[in-house]
């Protein structure tokens, strides 16, 4: 099989932890980590449970969890709520109530941070699953995006490093390698519904939630967080900054060429300068220092990044 090639600068850029993925002072919990992206991803799984997770697993999650852990925005955060609930070593599988109550985005930045520290160029990424359901509707995910020295980059989804979630959700592939026809990252989901292929109502927010949450307005806010991700800024799914409408009814011809240029690098084959530049020169992309948070338990607030 032929060995991929990934450019130097992207390899360091992705091998290295953002601001978001370091665990700073407490990196030494990383010391005995494996380097295997899959016992990774089951680390991560088995240190953490999804905050909607309560009744597949058993557990009635605290409402004070339900509420902050998954408003925590950095690693070396989301480690210190780990480890003061049961300071075992990482690699030990907690029990549910011991666990970060979190999100997908949280099982991704994990899983990232430690394939970063095990030097494996790795970036998360927004976009859209199939498989959390039926009927083609295409859930609001977040997976982990890998180097694989043989096959390139590879999608995988810590979520489902459990065989019991693995089972629930009746998954067919492998967590490790998930088939770009079922998770649509931001920009190929765009692009599908700007030619005319897919429904934009077909795309958004699992329940429970309220209101209409789906929309091409709604994959155009996905597309914004997967190219800020690129960049390894890797916020809450919930914080607001730059062009984004609130509706279909508010897109306007300007907001989707803007998209059609931010889905053509937001996109399975991601153009690693283009990228870079895009984000780095766009007013309405670039993520600025502080952004609004419409965190759907403690209300919407203005929040200023490290």
């Amino acid at each position: 099989m032929p060995t991929a090639r990934l450019a130097p600068d992207a390899a360091a850029f992705y091998a290295a932890q953002s601001a978001f993925s370091d665990p700073n002072e407490l990196a030494p919990l990383y010391a005995d980590l494996p380097r295997d992206p899959a016992q990774l991803a089951r680390m991560a799984r088995d240190l953490m449970i999804h905050r909607l997770e309560g009744e597949l697993f058993g557990h009635v999650i605290p409402q004070d969890r339900l509420h902050d852990d998954a408003e925590t925005r950095y690693l070396d955060d989301i480690l210190r709520i780990i480890v003061e609930r049961n300071s075992a070593p990482l690699m030990q599988r907690r029990a549910v109530r011991d666990r970060f109550v979190g999100v997908c985005r949280d099982f991704a930045l994990l899983h990232c941070s430690f394939l970063r520290h095990a030097g494996v160029p790795s970036r998360i990424r927004s976009g859209f699953a199939d498989y959390f359901g039926s009927d083609g509707f295409h859930f609001d995910h977040v997976v982990t995006e890998y180097w694989d020295s043989e096959r390139g980059w590879l999608l995988a989804d810590p979520e489902l490093a459990d065989p019991m979630v693995l089972d629930t959700w009746k998954v067919d592939f492998d967590p490790m390698d998930v088939p770009r026809d079922r998770f649509l990252v931001a920009g190929k989901a765009w692009q599908a519904i700007r030619a005319g292929e897919a429904d934009p109502k077909s795309f958004g927010l699992h329940p429970p939630h309220e209101g209409p949450m789906s929309g091409a307005w709604f994959v155009a806010g996905n597309i914004r967080l997967d190219l800020a991700a690129l960049n390894k800024v890797e916020t809450l799914l919930w914080d607001i900054w730059g062009t984004e409408p609130d509706s279909d009814e508010k897109m306007t011809d300007t907001i989707r060429d803007l998209y059609d240029q931010a889905a053509l690098v937001a996109c399975d084959h991601v153009p690693f300068d283009a990228a870079r530049t895009l984000f780095t020169q766009n007013d309405g992309l670039r993520t600025p220092r502080t952004v609004l948070s419409m965190a759907p338990f403690n209300g919407p607030r203005e929040v200023t990044l490290r």
